[in-house]
């Protein structure tokens, strides 16, 4: 595995970072006190998200990989947190090739220890910003065949990205250098749902340091135009589930989750 070293790790421990919250929220120790005060702000429905982002992660990959998808981006990455996604994908396809990225630095430290591939197939990791698409898909060329089927995994990444950094933009572009048969798997904070807890945890974040853009289905639905859905389309995280997998418990849930095809 290689990792980008043009820039020397510079971790900022005076500022919460989205990455280390969402590792104390899964219950991590790869965090600091300041993303610590910003989690125990947060409603308790915020780790059950966490979760349930995870968790449809985990299906979803592993229905691509079942569908013979054997190229995964993986961009918002986090703080590796087993089973990390070439696990995943790899116990189906042992070839299997994964680039990760993300742009906190404490995610650079454990890449090279925790994102360790199958001997049959590859990983890379690029710290690297969503918002510096061309960087990432440069470096994800070297790995990647973009010849062939690629998924993009962008697991709840773009309501860090509010309307102002054009975020269905950034996916739009993103998606355009994919080739036909790729995928997109995506999961996004609703602010239609549950919207006073969004409120709240929209307003603890910023105090923190941290912008949120929530969004409502329709606005989620705009990251999939001109995509098609699988089934079951796009629905909340514990409601997606993929063909052959066993259906997840019934649970009510403050985020929208879809997987879809790029024609």
């Amino acid at each position: 595995m290689t990792t980008d070293h043009t820039q020397p790790p510079r971790i900022d421990t005076g500022r919460a970072h989205p990455a280390r919250v969402y590792d104390w929220l899964l219950g991590g120790k790869d965090n600091y006190p300041v993303d610590e005060a910003v989690g125990e702000t947060l409603p308790s429905e915020a780790r059950d998200a966490a979760r349930q982002n995870r968790a449809f992660m985990n299906r979803a990959v592993a229905h691509l990989a079942a569908q013979g998808i054997d190229q995964f981006l993986d961009i918002g990455t986090g703080i590796p947190t087993e089973p990390n996604l070439h696990q995943i994908v790899q116990r189906t396809v042992p070839t299997a090739r994964v680039v990760y990225a993300d742009n906190d630095p404490i995610v650079l430290r454990h890449a090279e220890a925790l994102l360790v591939s199958s001997p049959e197939g590859a990983t890379d990791y690029i710290q690297a910003d969503v918002r510096e698409p061309a960087e990432i898909m440069r470096h994800a060329r070297g790995i990647l065949d973009f010849d062939r089927p690629i998924a993009l995994s962008l697991i709840a990444l773009m309501h860090f990205v509010p309307d102002d950094q054009d975020a269905h933009g950034i996916v739009r572009g993103l998606v355009e250098t994919l080739p036909p048969g790729s995928h997109l798997v995506l999961s996004h904070a609703a602010i239609d749902l549950f919207p006073e807890l969004a409120e709240q945890v929209i307003a603890q974040y910023a105090k923190g340091g941290i912008r949120l853009g929530f969004r409502t289905r329709a606005e989620v639905t705009r990251f999939f135009d001109g995509l098609e859905l699988v089934p079951p389309g796009l629905v909340t995280a514990t409601e997606w589930y993929g063909e052959g997998l066993e259906p997840p418990a019934p649970e009510e849930s403050g985020i929208y989750a879809g997987v879809a095809r790029i024609p």
